[in-house]
């Protein structure tokens, strides 16, 4: 797939500022849909969904494989990025060209240019899996956007501030929106409320989010 997947963007794309440096781009992923969603099972084939234990011993209700560079990981002795998959002993799937792009497009549309993830973090909610709310602080370097992609069943996603304190608020995402936060905002807390039960005609009764980060390369 060449990097014009994106260039002829859907007319029903629009932006919505949540923050100083974050933006939600609605619908911005929805063309090519089809294009990610067969680079995500190609990933996923070689290194399968897992729930990852946190290192207070609970285990993560969404399901988790990474592409790219760096794959991000937990277990009892910490949250890290490696090299490798735990699970295989191999570097961790090459990011498909599709999902590079995207990213690209993305966070230049939300005004940050020539951003480049070395991470892809795949995500699988099935109804009733959440992610509480967190900051993304594993990176080396924080002077790079998030950007984190919406595919399958609709999702409230959580959005605040640098400060736990602050009450986040929602937003409903649905197939192909894309957030992007960074600058101000690159720190601020977020997650996914509970995910609501649901049939996606693509997905079926799952939401996979696509999460893009520059963490560093080792």
């Amino acid at each position: 797939m060449t990097s014009d997947l994106f260039d002829d963007l859907p007319i029903t794309v629009t932006r919505e500022t949540l923050a100083p440096g974050a933006a939600l781009l609605r619908g911005f992923a929805r063309e090519g849909d089809a294009t990610l969603l067969q680079a995500i099972e190609e990933v996923t084939a070689q290194a399968p969904f897992r729930h990852l234990v946190t290192p207070g011993g609970y285990t993560m209700s969404v399901g988790m494989s990474n592409c790219g560079a760096l794959g991000w990981v937990s277990n009892r002795s910490g949250y890290r990025y490696d090299p490798l998959d735990p699970l295989s002993g191999q570097p961790w799937p090459a990011m498909p060209a599709p999902l590079m792009v995207l990213a690209e497009r993305a966070a230049a549309q939300a005004g940050f240019e020539g951003f480049r993830p070395d991470a892809c973090l795949i995500n699988v909610y099935e109804p009733g899996a959440r992610l509480s709310l967190h900051q993304d602080k594993d990176e080396k370097d924080f002077a790079a956007p998030i950007v984190s992609v919406s595919l399958g069943l609709s999702a409230v996603f959580l959005f605040g501030s640098a400060s736990r304190r602050d009450k986040p608020q929602r937003y409903r995402l649905t197939h192909g929106d894309v957030v992007v936060w960074g600058g101000p905002s690159r720190l601020a807390f977020h997650g996914v409320a509970p995910l609501a039960d649901g049939e996606h005609p693509l997905l079926g009764r799952r939401r996979i989010n696509l999460t893009f980060r520059c963490a560093g390369r080792v």
